[in-house]
C-alpha cells in the first residue's frame, strides 16, 4: 500500500509539473532531494558508529544484561500470555533496552527475532496474537532517553544545541508509551487471550 501512495504521489507531481510546463522543477527537485539524502545519510554515519560502539561497550560490561533484567517485571506484566521462560522474552527486553538508548537500528533485529518467536505460539498464524500487537504498540512508542538518531540529523543540519530536545523527547515518548500501554489493556480486556502454558522441562533447558 506505502509503494501505491508514493507511485500516486510522484504521477501526480508529475502530471503537474508537464500541465504547468516546469518538469525542470521536477527535475531539480529529484536532484536536490537525493543530494540532501545523501548528505544527512552521511552525517548519520558518525553518530551512529559512535553509539553503535558505546551500545557495544555497555554489552560487553554487562549493562544492557543488567537493564534488561530490570526490565524483566515489567515485561512480565505487559506480556502476560507469552510464557515466562520463552526465548521471545530475551529478544523483547534487549529490544527495549536499545530503544531506551535511542538506538533504533540496533533495536529492529531484535524487534524482528521477538516477533517470529511469537508467531511460534501463535494460535491464529493468520492474525497478529496479543503479544505481537503490545509488542508493536511497544516499540512504536518507546521511551527514548536519548534520541541518538534526531541529535545526529539536527547535527548535521548546524543546530547550535541538538541536544536540547532530550527533555521534550523523553515527555513526549512517556506520554506515548503510557497512551499505548492504556490501548493496549483496553484492548486485551476486551480480547481475553488463551493462557499459554510454560515450556516442558526439557524445553526449558534448551532455552537456557
Amino acid at each position: 500500500m506505502i509503494n501505491v501512495i508514493w507511485i500516486f504521489m510522484l504521477v501526480v507531481g508529475f502530471v503537474a509539473a508537464a500541465a504547468q510546463g516546469r518538469v525542470e522543477v521536477v527535475t531539480e527537485a529529484v536532484f536536490d532531494g537525493a543530494k540532501t539524502g545523501v548528505s544527512v545519510s552521511f552525517g548519520l554515519i558518525s553518530i551512529m558508529v559512535f553509539w553503535l560502539g558505546m551500545m557495544r561497550i555497555a554489552e560487553d560490561a554487562g549493562l544492557l544484561q543488567r537493564l534488561a533484567k530490570l526490565l524483566g517485571p515489567i515485561v512480565r506484566y505487559l506480556f502476560p500470555d507469552v510464557p515466562r521462560n520463552h526465548p521471545a522474552l530475551g529478544f523483547i527486553m534487549s529490544n527495549m533496552s536499545a530503544n531506551l538508548l535511542g538506538l533504533g537500528n540496533a533495536a529492529t533485529p531484535m524487534g524482528i527475532r521477538a516477533m517470529q518467536e511469537l508467531q511460534k505460539i501463535n494460535p491464529d498464524k493468520s492474525v497478529a496474537s496479543p503479544a505481537m500487537c503490545t509488542l508493536l504498540a511497544i516499540n512504536t512508542s518507546s521511551i527514548t532517553l536519548i534520541p541518538t538518531t534526531l541529535i545526529a540529523i539536527r547535527m548535521n543540519f548546524g543546530s547550535a544545541h541538538p541536544a536540547e530536545i532530550v527533555g521534550t523527547t523523553l515527555i513526549a515518548t512517556i506520554i506515548a508509551t503510557i497512551a499505548a500501554i492504556l490501548a493496549d489493556r483496553w484492548y486485551r480486556s476486551r480480547h481475553k487471550p488463551p493462557i499459554i502454558p510454560s515450556l516442558p522441562q526439557q524445553d526449558q533447558a534448551a532455552v537456557g
